[in-house]
């Protein structure tokens, strides 16, 4: 390794002599001092700028390196020691840097030359360089004496590597933490697909692999990179530019750039771009390289409209008024510099172009002002100050300064703890000093000249709310699906969401459901909306025609009531049932009555009660009708032992109570089991979305059986009634139960399939319809006949009548009773001779009429 090291630094020297031929000849700026401070700027921003064009902006930088060491100076707080400075122009050129970089070195082969009347004290530390890649080649040369160097602008995270760069230091943050805040920004304004021109050295790459690092981890692609010469006098620089613009224009879905390139490449750029009209109009998220470099605009036609928008990157800024006075210092006193030739020359061109006018030399110093840096100005001055407190830390005590050697004042420095504006600071482990960076927005001014101004990232995105810059975008309603595994993460395809799911932000990963309880959506929706609530309401048309069947039904079975009560003892009444009568209407009132909890909104009390109470009710009903069937056979069966077996089992009340028993039994067990609850669900409608709420019977098997039994009862029923269709027309009651059964049957029959199949909000109205035919069908059959008999027939509603239609019956029945009278069958309260004539009946009691009119009232 020190073979190498001894090589490597003969080969420098031998190459580098060869450049000294005249020290006279050198550029620089120099002041005396017990201790020597090197200061490296790039002056001229490119070699073959020496001598003909001054950058104002690095000429300010180097100055603020001497205005800094002429403060600690009068200060007095390194007490008797003075600080000097040794500044040189790196060109911004690798090799340029290296050759001057030698004369701060003891290596120096001119040091001996008859150009120093006697040797200077050594340099004990370096400022500079600005750019990375230059740092990284002084400072490995520096190393060779350990020289410490201090860059007030390289950002390289590959600087922070002290195994490699043990002698370098900065007084700035590395560029990861500028990679970082560059995402934050794209983030802020959506921004994902963007490209990227950097510069082709150490710098430039490392830049970019941290912001592709960070960029990857936060779904941000690269549409392309772009990769410009190092050097400004490279051959390949105006091809790699036109490449670049070529970039931009062809990708026009890319609105936003990030570029790491150097102000004059920039300005190149702009120069070549704004020709083309799709070039125009860009966002530029300038890192620090050129953030605070109006001048790639102000000395060009274009202004910043042309260029669209541009959001800098810019290291801390400092407090310039200090330095403003040093300038305005120098403008009076210009002669007092002669030592600084770059100076010299600046001015001096100046003064030839106006013939010596001191006007031009104050605009020139007042274009030195403009062109002040505000990173520059903290990063420089803290610089200054590092070294400073290390020569205190050294040397306040007392030291033998020619003795001092640039490794102990290295780690002086690596320990020092200096402040600047009341804020103190000090060198990390890699050597950094994380000041953090500030962003800026570029701002037009008067006359086409541009400024920057202080922005947070949020303004900057408030700004820019219409640019976008992505290879895909999902709007809203749609979800990003991939197709294409090879395409980067940032493009894809879009996919509308399906029904019932929703996303509601651009380029969404994934739809989300709506509850499906209570909301919809359609297809491509960006928000789920309120599903309408479904049920029969109360001012339905159907549903107010069906309550007004109900009501009508319900008054006409009070009415009955009234009549059959007020004409209790009449034969048409007694005839009926009498009691059982009173029992039948009872419950078609409440049979009427349940139809009204199927309508209107259900409740949990209205779904467990309405099909109870309708069960319940209705079989009271049919078992009231069986009764009366029951008797009705009873009484003209004409066969003793028949009849005597039928009289033993007719218990009317007991037969009610055992029918209604059963089904007591099944609704309790369906009650206990499995009660019906509310249910609801997604219903469309006439391309409509509702929430259909119901009753769910949940235990059809129990809802099943129910009716099956009040079914049954019916077709016991039906079966006696038909048979007794024949008996004499005041005892109609056979026909009329006959005709409520055959109707309820019919009813109940189209129920099954129409209840199945109807799923919208008039699904329980088929129940209601269904139930009121029936009541009806009972009510109408079994008693509003007789009702009209009772008022308006009244000859028909006597015993006279009664007796006349059984002499009828009888008479057309004749040969069967006496038949049945040879056969030694008693005829059961009547004979033939009995009814021969209506002149032999006699005004005969109610044991009497019972006995006379078929045994019937006997079996009340």
């Amino acid at each position: 390794t020190r073979k190498m090291t001894a090589l490597f630094s003969f080969y420098l020297i031998f190459l580098l002599s060869l450049q000294f031929l005249y020290c006279e000849s050198m550029q620089e700026a120099k002041s005396p001092g017990d201790i020597i401070i090197g200061g490296l700027f790039p002056i001229h921003e490119s070699v073959n700028d020496t001598g003909k064009c001054i950058s104002p902006a690095r000429l300010a930088q180097s100055l603020m390196m001497v205005h800094g060491i002429e403060e600690i100076n009068q200060s007095g707080d390194l007490g008797n020691i003075t600080l000097g400075y040794h500044i040189l122009d790196s060109c911004a050129d690798v090799t340029t840097a290296l050759k001057n970089t030698l004369l701060f070195m003891k290596m120096n082969p001119n040091s001996d030359t008859d150009c120093e009347q006697q040797p200077p004290p050594p340099v004990m530390a370096i400022i500079g360089a600005y750019y990375s890649e230059i740092s990284i080649a002084v400072t490995r040369q520096l190393n060779l004496e350990e020289i410490p160097q201090i860059s007030y602008g390289s950002t390289s995270g590959l600087l922070s590597d002290k195994d490699r760069f043990p002698s370098f230091l900065r007084t700035v943050p590395q560029d990861d933490h500028q990679a970082h805040a560059i995402i934050e920004i794209l983030k802020s304004g959506n921004w994902n697909w963007v490209g990227v021109i950097t510069t082709d050295g150490e710098y430039g790459r490392y830049a970019v692999e941290r912001l592709r690092h960070h960029a990857t981890k936060n779904g941000i692609c690269f549409a392309y990179t772009s990769f410009l010469p190092e050097f400004l006098v490279d051959n390949n620089l105006e091809e790699s530019i036109k490449d670049t613009v070529q970039n931009i224009t062809d990708n026009r879905n890319v609105s936003v750039i990030v570029s790491f390139a150097k102000s004059s490449q920039m300005k190149k750029i702009f120069n070549t771009l704004l020709e083309d009209p799709r070039g125009k109009n860009k966002v530029w998220i300038a890192s620090d390289n050129w953030s605070q470099s109006v001048e790639c605009l102000n000395s060009t036609r274009w202004t910043l409209e042309d260029v669209g928008t541009i959001i800098g990157i810019t290291l801390k800024s400092g407090n310039k008024i200090r330095f403003e006075r040093f300038l305005r210092y120098i403008e009076k006193k210009p002669d007092r510099y002669k030592n600084n030739s770059f100076l010299r020359e600046y001015l001096e061109l100046s003064a030839n172009n106006t013939n010596g006018s001191n006007t031009f030399i104050s605009s020139q110093i007042h274009k030195l002002i403009n062109m002040t840096r505000l990173y520059a100005v903290f990063s420089i001055d803290l610089a200054v100050k590092a070294i400073a407190k290390a020569v205190k830390d050294l040397c306040i005590e007392g030291c033998n300064i020619s003795s001092l050697q640039p490794r102990e004042f290295r780690e002086a420095l690596k320990n020092a703890r200096f402040s600047l504006d009341k804020e103190n600071y000090s060198f990390d482990t890699h050597g950094d000093v994380n000041s953090g960076y500030d962003v800026i927005m570029w701002k037009s001014a008067s006359d086409n000249y541009h400024k920057t101004t202080p922005f947070t990232i949020n303004i900057c995105f408030a700004l820019q709310k219409g640019v976008t810059s992505k290879c895909s975008t999902c709007n809203p309603g749609e979800m990003k699906i991939t197709m294409n595994s090879a395409l980067p993460v940032c493009c894809y395809e879009c996919k509308k969401c399906p029904k019932n799911e929703y996303s509601n932000t651009t380029d969404a990963n994934q739809c989300y459901k709506c509850d499906e309880g209570s909301e919809y959506s359609g297809e491509g929706s960006s928000n789920c909306s309120r599903r309408e609530v479904l049920f029969l309401k109360w001012k339905d048309v159907y549903h107010i025609a069906l309550l007004t069947a109900t009501a009508l039904g319900a008054v006409l079975t009070i009415i009955a009531a009234i009549i059959f009560i007020a004409y209790w003892n009449t034969p048409v009444v007694r005839s009926s049932g009498g009691p059982v009568s009173i029992i039948l209407l009872f419950s078609l009132l409440f049979t009427f009555g349940s139809v009204t909890l199927f309508g209107a909104k259900p409740t949990k009390w209205k779904c467990e009660a309405r099909q109870v109470w309708f069960g319940l009710s209705f079989t009271l009903s049919v078992s009231c009708i069986l009764v009366k069937s029951f008797k009705i056979i009873l009484a003209f069966e004409f066969d003793p032992v028949t009849k005597d077996v039928l009289k033993k089992l007719y218990k009317p009340y007991l037969i009610i109570a055992f029918c209604m028993g059963g089904q007591v039994l099944i609704c309790a067990i369906w009650l206990a089991k499995k009660a019906p609850t509310i249910y609801s669900k997604p219903f469309e409608k006439y391309q409509k979305h509702y929430i259909l709420v119901q009753c769910d019977e949940n235990l059809y098997g129990a809802f099943g059986a129910m009716l099956a039994y009040i079914g049954i009862l019916a077709i016991i029923c039906f079966a006696l009634a038909f048979k007794g269709r024949n008996l004499p027309d005041c005892y109609n009651d056979a026909k009329f139960i006959t005709f409520s059964m055959l109707i309820y049957f019919i009813a109940w029959i189209i129920f099954g399939p129409v209840y199945a199949n109807v799923m919208d909000e008039y699904h329980p109205a088929i129940e209601m319809v269904v139930i009121v035919i029936s009541a009806l069908g009972i009510l109408f059959c079994q008693f509003l006949v007789k009702c009209y008999i009772i008022l308006f027939k009244r000859d028909k509603n006597t015993e006279d009548a009664f007796l006349r239609q059984i002499r009828k019956f009888s008479e057309s029945k004749g040969e069967d009773i006496e038949g049945n009278h040879h056969d030694g069958i008693q005829n059961p309260g009547f004979s033939r001779e009995s009814l021969s004539s209506s002149e032999s009946f006699q005004p005969i009691s109610d044991q009497s009429l019972a006995a006379f009119t078929c045994r019937v009232t006997d079996l009340e």
